[in-house]
Protein backbone atom coordinates (compact mmCIF):
# COMPACT_ATOMS: atom_id res chain seq x y z
CA UNK A 1 0.00 0.00 0.00
CA UNK A 2 1.57 3.00 -0.90
CA UNK A 3 1.57 6.25 1.53
CA UNK A 4 -0.22 8.24 -0.84
CA UNK A 5 -1.95 7.36 -3.91
CA UNK A 6 0.03 7.63 -6.76
CA UNK A 7 3.47 7.82 -5.09
CA UNK A 8 5.84 5.03 -3.90
CA UNK A 9 8.69 5.09 -1.22
CA UNK A 10 12.26 4.64 -2.84
CA UNK A 11 15.37 4.43 -1.67
CA UNK A 12 16.46 7.83 -2.55
CA UNK A 13 14.03 9.38 -0.65
CA UNK A 14 16.78 10.98 1.39
CA UNK A 15 19.55 10.13 -0.19
CA UNK A 16 22.81 12.17 0.29
CA UNK A 17 21.05 14.38 3.56
CA UNK A 18 22.91 12.94 6.14
CA UNK A 19 26.18 14.94 6.66
CA UNK A 20 23.83 18.07 6.10
CA UNK A 21 21.61 17.23 9.78
CA UNK A 22 23.27 17.62 12.48
CA UNK A 23 24.24 21.20 11.22
CA UNK A 24 21.12 22.12 9.09
CA UNK A 25 18.33 20.63 11.10
CA UNK A 26 16.94 22.49 14.20
CA UNK A 27 17.21 20.77 17.45
CA UNK A 28 14.12 19.66 19.49
CA UNK A 29 12.96 22.05 22.15
CA UNK A 30 15.11 21.97 25.35
CA UNK A 31 13.66 19.85 28.23
CA UNK A 32 12.21 17.07 25.83
CA UNK A 33 14.15 14.41 27.48
CA UNK A 34 13.02 15.04 31.02
CA UNK A 35 9.46 15.60 29.52
CA UNK A 36 9.63 12.03 28.36
CA UNK A 37 11.20 10.78 31.82
CA UNK A 38 8.08 12.23 33.55
CA UNK A 39 5.41 11.21 31.34
CA UNK A 40 6.89 7.96 30.77
CA UNK A 41 8.46 7.12 34.00
CA UNK A 42 11.73 6.46 32.37
CA UNK A 43 14.35 5.52 34.88
CA UNK A 44 17.36 4.35 32.95
CA UNK A 45 16.15 0.69 32.25
CA UNK A 46 13.87 -0.99 29.66
CA UNK A 47 14.86 -0.34 25.71
CA UNK A 48 13.73 2.21 23.14
CA UNK A 49 13.47 1.75 19.88
CA UNK A 50 13.45 4.53 17.49
CA UNK A 51 11.61 4.42 13.95
CA UNK A 52 12.78 6.13 10.96
CA UNK A 53 15.93 7.37 13.34
CA UNK A 54 17.43 9.54 10.75
CA UNK A 55 21.15 10.34 12.26
CA UNK A 56 19.94 9.13 16.00
CA UNK A 57 19.07 12.71 16.83
CA UNK A 58 16.30 12.04 18.70
CA UNK A 59 17.66 8.79 19.86
CA UNK A 60 20.62 9.92 21.36
CA UNK A 61 19.18 12.44 23.24
CA UNK A 62 16.82 9.88 25.31
CA UNK A 63 19.90 7.09 25.51
CA UNK A 64 20.47 8.19 29.01
CA UNK A 65 16.94 6.97 30.11
CA UNK A 66 17.40 3.20 29.02
CA UNK A 67 19.31 0.62 29.30
CA UNK A 68 19.27 -0.45 25.43
CA UNK A 69 18.27 1.76 22.23
CA UNK A 70 17.89 0.77 18.61
CA UNK A 71 17.42 2.99 15.91
CA UNK A 72 15.89 1.61 12.78
CA UNK A 73 15.99 3.45 9.16
CA UNK A 74 16.36 2.24 5.64
CA UNK A 75 18.65 5.16 4.85
CA UNK A 76 22.78 3.28 5.37
CA UNK A 77 24.03 7.28 5.63
CA UNK A 78 21.80 8.14 8.15
CA UNK A 79 23.14 4.72 10.29
CA UNK A 80 26.30 5.70 9.65
CA UNK A 81 25.79 9.26 11.29
CA UNK A 82 23.88 7.59 13.98
CA UNK A 83 27.06 5.36 14.57
CA UNK A 84 29.17 8.47 14.71
CA UNK A 85 27.03 10.33 16.86
CA UNK A 86 26.56 7.59 19.69
CA UNK A 87 30.50 7.09 19.35
CA UNK A 88 31.20 10.52 19.89
CA UNK A 89 28.61 10.65 22.80
CA UNK A 90 29.90 7.29 24.66
CA UNK A 91 26.76 5.13 24.43
CA UNK A 92 28.12 2.77 21.28
CA UNK A 93 27.68 0.00 24.02
CA UNK A 94 23.97 0.29 24.79
CA UNK A 95 23.24 1.60 21.08
CA UNK A 96 22.28 -0.73 17.62
CA UNK A 97 21.51 0.76 14.46
CA UNK A 98 19.93 -1.62 12.00
CA UNK A 99 19.08 -1.03 8.43
CA UNK A 100 15.50 -1.91 8.08
CA UNK A 101 11.93 -0.11 6.89
CA UNK A 102 9.32 0.05 9.17
CA UNK A 103 6.86 -1.71 6.74
CA UNK A 104 10.07 -4.95 7.49
CA UNK A 105 9.56 -5.10 11.73
CA UNK A 106 9.26 -6.85 13.64
CA UNK A 107 12.54 -7.99 12.23
CA UNK A 108 13.88 -10.00 15.41
CA UNK A 109 14.41 -6.65 17.07
CA UNK A 110 12.75 -7.99 20.42
CA UNK A 111 10.17 -6.17 22.65
CA UNK A 112 10.55 -2.63 23.64
CA UNK A 113 9.23 -0.28 26.69
CA UNK A 114 8.94 2.72 24.27
CA UNK A 115 8.66 3.12 20.60
CA UNK A 116 9.35 6.73 19.51
CA UNK A 117 8.77 8.62 15.46
CA UNK A 118 9.81 11.94 15.50
CA UNK A 119 8.68 13.25 12.53
CA UNK A 120 8.69 9.80 10.04
CA UNK A 121 5.77 8.16 10.78
CA UNK A 122 3.54 10.00 7.88
CA UNK A 123 6.40 8.49 5.44
CA UNK A 124 5.28 4.94 6.24
CA UNK A 125 2.58 2.48 5.45
CA UNK A 126 0.83 3.34 8.58
CA UNK A 127 -1.57 0.93 9.74
CA UNK A 128 0.16 -2.18 9.48
CA UNK A 129 3.35 0.26 10.60
CA UNK A 130 0.83 1.05 13.89
CA UNK A 131 0.04 -2.76 14.49
CA UNK A 132 3.35 -4.25 14.36
CA UNK A 133 4.70 -1.47 16.80
CA UNK A 134 2.12 -2.45 19.07
CA UNK A 135 3.03 -6.23 19.47
CA UNK A 136 6.36 -5.05 19.85
CA UNK A 137 6.00 -3.23 22.85
CA UNK A 138 5.49 -4.31 26.40
CA UNK A 139 2.09 -4.03 27.74
CA UNK A 140 2.41 -0.86 29.00
CA UNK A 141 4.34 0.53 26.69
CA UNK A 142 4.31 3.62 24.89
CA UNK A 143 3.89 4.71 20.97
CA UNK A 144 5.37 8.30 21.23
CA UNK A 145 4.49 10.56 18.30
CA UNK A 146 7.01 13.77 18.10
CA UNK A 147 7.33 16.38 15.68
CA UNK A 148 7.95 20.51 15.91
CA UNK A 149 4.35 22.28 16.57
CA UNK A 150 3.32 23.62 13.71
CA UNK A 151 0.76 26.48 14.43
CA UNK A 152 2.85 28.91 16.03
CA UNK A 153 4.48 32.27 14.99
CA UNK A 154 8.01 32.66 15.83
CA UNK A 155 9.14 36.11 15.57
CA UNK A 156 12.83 37.34 15.27
CA UNK A 157 11.58 41.08 15.73
CA UNK A 158 14.24 42.17 18.23
CA UNK A 159 16.60 39.99 17.71
CA UNK A 160 19.87 40.85 16.00
CA UNK A 161 20.16 39.43 12.33
CA UNK A 162 17.48 39.26 10.03
CA UNK A 163 14.78 36.00 9.75
CA UNK A 164 16.04 32.94 7.53
CA UNK A 165 14.00 33.76 4.25
CA UNK A 166 12.80 30.54 3.38
CA UNK A 167 9.60 31.42 1.32
CA UNK A 168 12.50 32.90 -1.13
CA UNK A 169 14.35 29.71 -1.16
CA UNK A 170 11.44 27.52 -1.42
CA UNK A 171 10.65 28.94 -4.60
CA UNK A 172 14.52 28.50 -5.49
CA UNK A 173 13.81 25.39 -4.90
CA UNK A 174 10.44 25.24 -7.17
CA UNK A 175 12.48 27.48 -9.86
CA UNK A 176 15.22 24.44 -10.19
CA UNK A 177 13.13 21.78 -9.31
CA UNK A 178 9.66 22.04 -11.01
CA UNK A 179 6.31 23.52 -8.92
CA UNK A 180 5.33 19.88 -7.39
CA UNK A 181 7.18 18.77 -4.18
CA UNK A 182 9.53 16.14 -5.00
CA UNK A 183 9.95 13.16 -3.07
CA UNK A 184 12.79 10.50 -4.16
CA UNK A 185 11.87 9.34 -7.81
CA UNK A 186 8.49 10.22 -7.61
CA UNK A 187 6.38 13.91 -6.43
CA UNK A 188 3.74 14.33 -3.47
CA UNK A 189 1.20 16.94 -5.19
CA UNK A 190 -0.17 17.24 -1.94
CA UNK A 191 2.15 16.34 0.81
CA UNK A 192 2.41 13.17 2.94
CA UNK A 193 -1.05 12.36 4.89
CA UNK A 194 -1.97 13.64 8.18
CA UNK A 195 -4.67 11.79 10.69
CA UNK A 196 -2.47 9.96 12.39
CA UNK A 197 -4.86 9.53 15.89
CA UNK A 198 -7.11 7.65 13.58
CA UNK A 199 -4.61 5.42 12.45
CA UNK A 200 -3.38 4.37 15.94
CA UNK A 201 -6.79 4.32 17.65
CA UNK A 202 -7.49 1.65 14.39
CA UNK A 203 -4.54 0.00 15.66
CA UNK A 204 -5.51 -0.86 19.35
CA UNK A 205 -3.52 2.25 20.51
CA UNK A 206 -5.34 3.86 23.71
CA UNK A 207 -4.99 8.20 24.17
CA UNK A 208 -3.12 10.40 23.44
CA UNK A 209 -1.90 12.52 25.99
CA UNK A 210 -0.52 15.73 24.33
CA UNK A 211 2.25 17.60 25.93
CA UNK A 212 3.97 20.75 24.61
CA UNK A 213 7.64 21.23 25.46
CA UNK A 214 8.33 25.12 24.99
CA UNK A 215 10.42 26.28 22.17
CA UNK A 216 11.33 29.97 22.13
CA UNK A 217 14.70 30.24 22.56
CA UNK A 218 16.90 32.74 20.32
CA UNK A 219 19.50 30.94 17.50
CA UNK A 220 21.86 32.26 15.55
CA UNK A 221 22.85 30.57 12.19
CA UNK A 222 25.27 31.03 9.78
CA UNK A 223 24.52 30.98 5.81
CA UNK A 224 26.38 27.38 6.29
CA UNK A 225 23.81 26.17 8.70
CA UNK A 226 20.92 27.17 6.25
CA UNK A 227 22.13 25.76 2.68
CA UNK A 228 22.84 22.75 5.31
CA UNK A 229 19.29 22.84 6.12
CA UNK A 230 17.85 22.80 2.50
CA UNK A 231 20.35 20.01 1.46
CA UNK A 232 18.75 17.89 4.88
CA UNK A 233 15.45 17.87 3.16
CA UNK A 234 13.78 15.33 1.28
CA UNK A 235 12.18 17.45 -1.29
CA UNK A 236 15.77 19.29 -1.53
CA UNK A 237 18.00 16.86 -1.32
CA UNK A 238 21.58 16.96 -3.01
CA UNK A 239 21.03 14.17 -5.54
CA UNK A 240 17.93 15.93 -7.07
CA UNK A 241 19.75 18.93 -8.70
CA UNK A 242 21.95 16.26 -10.97
CA UNK A 243 24.59 18.53 -12.54
CA UNK A 244 22.63 21.73 -11.58
CA UNK A 245 22.97 21.22 -8.02
CA UNK A 246 26.52 23.42 -7.59
CA UNK A 247 24.32 26.06 -9.37
CA UNK A 248 21.33 25.78 -7.06
CA UNK A 249 23.71 26.45 -4.32
CA UNK A 250 25.24 29.48 -5.62
CA UNK A 251 22.19 31.04 -6.08
CA UNK A 252 20.83 30.05 -2.58
CA UNK A 253 24.10 31.77 -1.36
CA UNK A 254 23.26 35.02 -3.37
CA UNK A 255 19.91 34.89 -2.10
CA UNK A 256 21.02 34.66 1.74
CA UNK A 257 24.01 37.28 0.89
CA UNK A 258 21.25 39.62 -0.51
CA UNK A 259 19.54 39.04 2.91
CA UNK A 260 22.45 39.07 5.60
CA UNK A 261 25.75 40.38 3.95
CA UNK A 262 27.18 39.74 7.45
CA UNK A 263 25.95 35.94 6.43
CA UNK A 264 24.33 35.60 9.92
CA UNK A 265 20.29 34.78 10.67
CA UNK A 266 18.33 34.74 13.85
CA UNK A 267 15.88 32.38 14.32
CA UNK A 268 13.60 30.78 17.47
CA UNK A 269 13.99 27.20 18.29
CA UNK A 270 10.22 25.71 17.60
CA UNK A 271 8.12 24.33 20.47
CA UNK A 272 8.01 20.60 20.53
CA UNK A 273 4.78 18.56 20.10
CA UNK A 274 4.42 15.14 21.95
CA UNK A 275 1.46 12.55 21.86
CA UNK A 276 2.27 9.42 23.68
CA UNK A 277 -0.03 6.41 23.08
CA UNK A 278 -0.52 3.66 25.60
CA UNK A 279 -0.55 -0.17 24.72
CA UNK A 280 -3.16 -1.36 27.65
CA UNK A 281 -1.19 -3.04 30.45
CA UNK A 282 -4.05 -5.51 30.34
CA UNK A 283 -3.60 -6.65 26.71
CA UNK A 284 -2.17 -9.72 25.38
Amino acid sequence: MAVVAGWEWDDTLFSGTAPYYRRGRLPYAPGLADVLAEVLRLDGRGRLIDVGCGPGTLALSLAHLFADIVGVDPDSGMLSEAGRGAAEAGVSGKSRWVRVRAEDLPAGLGTFTVATFAQSFHWMDRDPVAATIRDMLVPGGAFVHISDLKTERRSVESLPYPAVPYAAMDELVRHYLGPVRRAGRGVLPQGTPGGEAAVLTRAGFSGPRRHVVPGGQALERTSDDVVAGVFSMSFSAPHLFGARRAAFESDVRLLLRGVSPSGRFSERLPSTEVFVWGRNPAEP
